[in-house]
Order: C-alpha cells, then sequence, then structure tokens
C-alpha cells in the first residue's frame, strides 16, 4: 500500500555538503536542516565527525526519526531527526561514504555504498554490517581500467520485484549489478559509451512500475534498459553543452506514484544552470519541468518525503534549495546560509 500523509507528521529536511575526494580538491562541510519547511536552516552537527563531509543522507522509509548520513569517516546516526548523532560500527577502515539505501521491500535491510568500489549490508536496521565481496573488472573506457581503487558508489537500487537484485552506479566505471543478494556481480557499462567520453555514472534507478525497466544517469545523460541492463538505449533530454550532452546527477521515483520520475541535472559538474527532467510514464518519455525560476547551478539531489509524497524538495549545487507541496507543480525557495555551497546529498521525512 503506498504511503498517506499524515496530519500530524513533522517534516524535516536535510543537506550535506561535501566535495570531491581527489587531491586539490576543494570540499564543503556541514549539515543543515530545517523543519517543515517554513523556519530557518539549522547546522545539525552533534556527533558527527570535525568539519564533516556529507555525500549520503538518508531517511528511515516508516520511522523519520531516524536518519543516516554518510560522512568521509563512514556512515553516522541519529534516531532523533538529527538532533544527535553516533558513529555506527562498521568493520574495515573509515572511508567517505556516498550512499545509503533502504531495501524497498525490507527497511531492516540496508546499504552503504563506499568510496574504493565497496558496499556493505546491514540485515538488522544498521546496527551490525558485513562487507559484501565485488569483484568486476572495469572496461578500459572508465578511468581505472581493471582497478577498484578510486571508484565510487554513488547510488543503490533494489529490484522491488525480485529481493536478489541490486543495481550500483559507480564514479567512474559504469552500473553493476548482483541478481543472488550480492554474491556475485556483473558489470553493465556496456551500451553507455557516448562521444568518445568516459563511463562516468551518478545514478541507477530500478522501476517500481515496469519490473526489468532500470534508468542509469551520469555525465552523458540518461540510459534507459527494458531487460535489466542486458542492453540500453540513450535518451536525449535536451543537450545543454558543447557535447550535446547533458550532465545527470540524481534520479528519484515517487514512493506513492512510480509513474512520476524526476532528474537532477545540469550542464555540467560545475555550471551556471540547473534544471529539472520529469516523466509521468514511468519514464517512456520526458520532459523539462517548469519551477517559475532558473536554477543558477547544476542541481544535485531531488528527494521524496516517504511520509507525504507530495512533499518534494530539490537542490543545487550552489546552495539554491527549493520545496515543493504539491508534487512538484510549484515551487519555493529556501536558499542555504551565505557561503553554504558544493551541496552533495539532501533527504526529507
Amino acid at each position: 500500500m503506498a504511503p498517506q500523509p499524515s496530519g500530524n507528521h513533522r517534516s524535516y529536511a536535510y543537506v550535506g555538503l561535501a566535495g570531491e575526494t581527489a587531491p586539490g580538491r576543494s570540499v564543503k562541510s556541514g549539515l543543515y536542516r530545517m523543519v517543515n519547511g517554513d523556519g530557518d536552516w539549522e547546522l545539525s552537527t552533534n556527533g558527527l565527525p570535525q568539519d564533516p563531509a556529507v555525500r549520503a543522507i538518508t531517511v528511515h522509509p516508516q520511522k523519520p526519526e531516524i536518519v543516516y548520513a554518510g560522512t568521509q569517516e563512514g556512515p553516522y546516526r541519529s534516531t532523533d531527526h538529527g538532533d544527535h548523532w553516533e558513529k555506527v560500527s562498521v568493520p574495515g577502515p573509515d572511508l567517505p561514504v556516498w550512499s545509503i539505501l533502504y531495501d524497498p521491500r525490507n527497511s531492516n535491510v540496508m546499504y552503504a555504498g563506499y568510496e574504493a568500489c565497496q558496499i556493505y549490508r546491514s540485515e538488522d536496521g544498521g546496527d551490525n554490517w558485513r562487507q559484501i565481496p565485488i569483484s568486476v573488472r572495469f572496461p578500459e573506457i572508465t578511468l581505472g581500467p581493471g582497478a577498484n581503487s578510486a571508484k565510487r558508489i554513488l547510488m543503490m537500487s533494489a529490484s522491488t520485484a525480485d529481493p536478489n537484485e541490486l543495481y550500483a552506479a559507480i564514479e567512474v566505471g559504469g552500473l553493476i549489478r548482483t541478481t543472488d543478494g550480492g554474491d556475485h556481480w556483473e558489470n553493465l557499462s556496456h551500451g553507455q559509451y557516448v562521444n568518445d567520453d568516459e563511463v562516468d555514472m551518478h545514478g541507477v534507478l530500478s522501476s517500481t512500475l515496469r519490473p526489468g525497466a532500470v534508468f542509469g544517469i551520469g555525465r552523458a545523460g540518461l540510459f534507459s534498459s527494458t531487460d535489466r541492463g542486458e542492453h540500453w538505449s540513450y535518451i536525449t533530454l535536451g543537450p545543454m553543452n558543447p557535447k550535446g550532452q547533458t550532465y545527470c546527477r540524481c534520479i528519484r521515483e515517487n514512493p506513492s506514484d512510480p509513474r512520476n520520475i524526476w532528474i537532477a541535472a545540469g550542464a555540467n559538474f560545475q555550471s551556471e544552470r540547473g534544471v529539472l527532467f520529469r516523466s509521468t510514464d514511468g519514464g517512456l518519455t520526458w520532459e523539462q519541468s517548469d519551477m517559475g525560476v532558473q536554477p543558477q547551478s547544476t542541481l544535485f539531489a531531488v528527494a521524496m518525503d516517504n511520509n507525504d509524497p507530495s512533499h518534494m524538495w530539490c537542490a543545487a549545487s550552489g546552495g539554491e534549495i527549493w520545496a515543493s507541496q504539491d508534487s512538484g507543480d510549484s515551487w519555493i525557495s529556501h536558499p542555504l546560509p551565505e557561503d553554504a555551497s558544493q551541496v552533495y546529498s539532501l533527504a526529507c521525512g
């Protein structure tokens, strides 16, 4: 059953600042929070590491007081909407976390995607974790052929039709898939090579509406598969840069109506124009969404509230934030404080 809005639901929005982990790249820090979309942004860093670079934020789908944040020192958890944070005990070195996913069929099952192409799995709501072995080779059209060391798990998506089917988007490397719960992985990067560019993927979505349909987004744009990633088609969203491509950063499906899919995009990683693309038929057709305003930097994230999916947020890397109470038909600006930029993560609930 689709989640229903709650009359007394108190909604929170969370925005994380970060940056690239490559040497010489600038990194912003901080996690901001706003209550009910009608107050001021406040820092929510009590218990987080010093100068937290927050590249992932995820809210529990049924218990919104539980929030996870992926930092440069691994995942952290809050049980009070971000008032306090505690470090999550995960075996192994403290590497940057780039993505956190709740399994759509069972919220006790969680995945954390790390730098160095590592994925950890929890089966008890995040108390205990184990590393999932990933032993795939990446083709030479990626930046690091044959090695996992510099590859980041930017986004994961689990099939609602098959609990053993999981996809991960790798920056830089492509898409990988498991159909046995993570014991074995396959590289799906074929078919995502455009204009002599590297296969640099940023997001993946396994369709709830159409089992077997998968969408992958990246620096080159949007790709679509109807056979679980065996074959891919390139979908032109509208050229935004000299290569004739659109830089896509985030893809989300509305939890109450999977016909509605959103993509946060722009001209490049750092650009002076951001756009939202929307599909109302499960990804068969796409159009640019009229936000009533022109974002001045690349849109990096879009999120929906599981307890009230008509409540949405989107964020541009430069610190522009918008909220919608009507499923994206209209938007209200809630900019971050001055100098708060390099938005990498966004969640609400």
